[in-house]
C-alpha cells in the first residue's frame, strides 16, 4: 500500500498507462480500525472516490489533507469481507500491509463504508479481479463480471485503444507470481461466488487469499 502517491493536483486518480480503472463509486468513507497506533494521516476517516483497476484498489480524498490517495495491490490486502451490517451503510473490510517506499510502514486494518450503496457489486468484482491477477491474465473493462462505470467525475486515464493488456502487470508494478506449486486462485474463486444475504441479514465474503 502506498500513501499520497495516485492523486493529481485537480483531485483525479493517477493510474498507469497500461492500467484502466473498471469501476469507480462516489460517497465512500474510508476509516482505520485502531488508528492511534498508526500514522497521523491515517487517524481520521475521510470520504472520497474508490476506484478498481485490474491490479489494486486506489481511493481518492476530498479536500486537501494529510491522506488525499490511498493505493492498496491485491497482493498485500488480505482478510477480506464485505458486510450488511443490520443498522448502517454496507462496507468492505480488510487488512492491507505497507509497501516498500510507500510512506508508512506496518500493517492496518481498514473499512470502505458505502453510504450511496455499492459495496455488494464493487467487493465481489475486486474478488473476480483479484483471482485473474493473481493468474496473471489482468482483465480489460469489458470482462463480464464488472461492466466499466466511469462517471466523468475523475480525470484518470482511458483503457488503450486498441483494448489489448500486458500478460502480466504493468512495467515498474510489482506484483509477484503465485508461489511456485502452490494454486490459490481456485479459493479465489470459489470465495467470490458466495450468495449474499439481503434482507437486512448480516453476512460477509471472505478472501483468504488476497
Amino acid at each position: 500500500m502506498t500513501l499520497n502517491q495516485n492523486h493529481s493536483e485537480s483531485g483525479g486518480v493517477i493510474i498507469n498507462n497500461s492500467e484502466s480503472v473498471l469501476m469507480n463509486h462516489d460517497n465512500v468513507e474510508l476509516t482505520f480500525c485502531h488508528a492511534d497506533s498508526l500514522p497521523e494521516a491515517f487517524r481520521q476517516s475521510r470520504k472520497g472516490s474508490v476506484f478498481l483497476t485490474p491490479y489494486r484498489v486506489i481511493f481518492v480524498a476530498k479536500g486537501r489533507d494529510a491522506l488525499q490517495s490511498f493505493m492498496m495491490p491485491f497482493y498485500l490486502m488480505k482478510s477480506c469481507e464485505i458486510k450488511q451490517p443490520v443498522l448502517g451503510a454496507n462496507y468492505i473490510k480488510g487488512t492491507i500491509s505497507a509497501e516498500p517506499g510507500g510512506g508508512w510502514e506496518g500493517c492496518a486494518t481498514f473499512k470502505l463504508v458505502f453510504a450511496a450503496g455499492g459495496a455488494i457489486e464493487f467487493g465481489q468484482c475486486m474478488l473476480q479481479v483479484a483471482a485473474a491477477a493473481s493468474r496473471g491474465q489482468p482483465v480489460t473493462p469489458g470482462f463480464g463480471g464488472c461492466p466499466y462505470m466511469a462517471n466523468g467525475t475523475c480525470a484518470y486515464l482511458p483503457p488503450p485503444a486498441n483494448g489489448v493488456y500486458p500478460p502480466g502487470p504493468p512495467p515498474g508494478y510489482s506484483y509477484p507470481s503465485p508461489p511456485q506449486g502452490v494454486f490459490y486462485s481456485d479459493e479465489l474463486q470459489q470465495v467470490s461466488l458466495i450468495p449474499v444475504v439481503s434482507g437486512g441479514q448480516r453476512s460477509s465474503t471472505g478472501v483468504t487469499g488476497l
